[in-house]
């Protein structure tokens, strides 16, 4: 399974009352394929999975699976602080129709190596689904090293890594030393463009909820060869990028949804807004991209 272009690492939208808003759900997807996303990202950190019900889960995952069309990509996230949690996610997301699944560590238990080579080797064994395995050492305090990816990198069914630790090293490391075995992501979205320059032919975005646009045109951008506009574009985009990295990274995204017209409501408890500072000055780096051409 190729991986390519921008794949949204979706929101989940919530009213006013804290339910999923399902209408608010369907225009941001909407406007999202206009800007011409690849695909979806549904139920990863993005969307708050951690504070989502099985229920509500599935009813997320299950809608993102009915709006998408034949040749858009699919992956679901089904992570669990445990491995027994892991398999019924996933088992119940390959049987809403999903193939490919994004797996991080398990949150809050913080396994040795050799311990999550044996977590994702029983998640392999017990559905039969494609991994995009998922770096994330800042959130999950722990990271998964070469020792683990040394493992699991020949398995047919690992089809890549999402790396999101913001280290250009480490993605120079992943696209060399396993070239045409794993499929490098770019996650680390302040330094995109040089995970593309390293190989990455996809990214799985949060910004792009709120950027699909402007992400989607640089993605082209890349691809078509012109590096000088490419840098340019991500000059534009860098300062909105640097401002997520620094905290609060899923309040902003949904501010950043408000800000672009297509409002998705707050962040469940106990992720609380944005200061009214906060606002104004995500306001200020995202008015070069507002009146994006």
């Amino acid at each position: 399974m190729k991986l390519t272009g921008i794949l949204p690492a979706l929101v989940t939208p919530f009213d006013a009352d804290g339910a999923i808003d399902f209408a608010a759900f369907k225009a941001l997807l909407t406007d999202l394929r206009a800007a011409g996303v690849s695909g979806w990202v549904p139920c990863g950190s993005s969307g708050e999975y951690n504070f989502l019900s099985d229920a509500e889960r599935d009813a997320v995952l299950q809608f993102v699976k009915d709006f998408a069309t034949p040749d858009e990509i699919l992956i679901a996230g089904t992570n669990a602080p445990h491995t027994a949690g892991v398999i019924a996610n996933t088992r119940r997301a390959k049987e809403i129709g999903y193939d490919t699944v994004l797996l991080a560590t398990p949150f809050y238990t913080k396994p040795t190596q050799a311990e999550l080579i044996k977590h994702f080797e029983t998640v392999l064994d017990a559905v039969d689904v494609n991994i995009v395995l998922y770096n994330y050492p800042d959130k999950d305090g722990v990271e998964l090293g070469w020792e683990v990816l040394d493992a699991l990198a020949d398995h047919p069914r690992v089809i890549g890594i999402k790396e999101s630790s913001g280290s250009l090293q480490r993605a120079i490391g992943i696209s060399t030393r396993y070239k045409d075995r794993l499929q490098l992501v770019s996650g680390s979205d302040d330094i995109a463009l040089d995970f593309m320059i390293w190989g990455a032919d996809s990214w799985i975005c949060g910004p792009s909820n709120f950027l699909g646009k402007a992400v989607c045109d640089l993605d082209r951008t890349f691809r078509s060869g012109d590096l000088v506009k490419a840098k340019a574009q991500m000059a534009i985009l860098y300062a909105v990028m640097n401002i997520l990295e620094s905290g609060k990274f899923v309040q902003k995204l949904k501010y950043g949804c408000e800000l672009q017209g297509t409002p998705v409501g707050q962040c469940r408890a106990p992720l609380g807004p944005l200061t009214d500072e906060e606002k104004a000055q995500f306001r200020t780096a995202m008015e070069p991209i507002l009146s994006w051409a």
